[in-house]
């Protein structure tokens, strides 16, 4: 299908493609295809897929030691003195 085609005809193409189609359009060669979406092609991720694979410790919440903290302090960084 040439583009000029393709412009003119769109709602029905896009009819075709949710039913399960694809439509290849031309320029004098192949261009482009027009193909359904998919979770994956427009960039949803299926949730859980990494569960179970990450543990949380039961001290995660718990202060930092003190020296660590410190660490973490604009203070402790020798350009800001």
């Amino acid at each position: 299908m040439t583009i000029h085609e393709a412009k003119t005809h769109l709602s029905r193409l896009i009819r075709r493609v949710v039913r399960g189609g694809a439509v290849v359009i031309t320029r004098g060669i192949p261009v482009a295809r027009l193909v359904p979406v998919t979770a994956e092609s427009a960039g949803m991720r299926r949730l859980g897929l990494d569960a179970g694979l990450v543990a949380i410790e039961e001290t995660f919440d718990e202060p930092l030691p003190q020296e660590v903290a410190t660490a973490f302090t604009w203070r402790a960084c020798p350009r800001a003195q």
